[in-house]
């Protein structure tokens, strides 16, 4: 099994624009919104926003965000995992459950062992400790999204 390398955006300058265009690709919300969190990530020295990518060789397989919200009327469940996706190539390899807990212990050392995601997905992040909390409203959608909670033992 191949051992896909995480990158932080954050001390990878290099990866800003090809990851905003990813990330663009994969959720059709305006690059420009990615770079500008980006940019603010590398400027800030707070711990959010944050942006990670799996590359293989020079390739973007895999990412995530953390934001303060994804677009939801719960302002108070604050910080955010956004935008997880992997390539269909290299699901099912535990790329994105290495993310999700690469995320949640560089945020717990930062002080932050709380962290929430919204998500149409029923199962998929249990298995990586993550508990359903309640159902949100996204901005601008008819249907309510699950919230998802994770808390690190610290």
């Amino acid at each position: 099994m191949h051992h896909y390398p995480i990158k932080k955006i954050q001390e990878h300058k290099d990866l800003l624009k090809p990851a905003a265009r990813w990330f663009h690709q994969k959720w059709n919300i305006p690059e420009s919104a990615y770079l500008e969190s980006m940019e603010e990530c590398l400027n800030n020295t707070s711990p959010v926003p944050q942006w990670y990518v799996v590359l293989n060789g020079q390739e973007i397989i895999a990412g995530l965000g953390v934001i303060e919200n994804d677009f939801h009327d719960r302002k108070d469940l604050t910080p955010n995992v956004c935008a997880v996706y992997v390539e269909e190539a290299y699901r099912n390899q535990g790329i994105a459950g290495r993310m999700l807990r690469f995320v949640c212990e560089e945020f717990s050392q930062k002080g932050i062992g709380t962290l929430y995601l919204v998500t149409d997905h029923t199962s998929f992040y249990e298995r990586y400790g993550w508990e359903f909390l309640c159902m949100v409203q996204g901005d601008g959608e008819e249907e309510m999204s699950r919230m998802y909670v994770h808390r690190s033992e610290h």
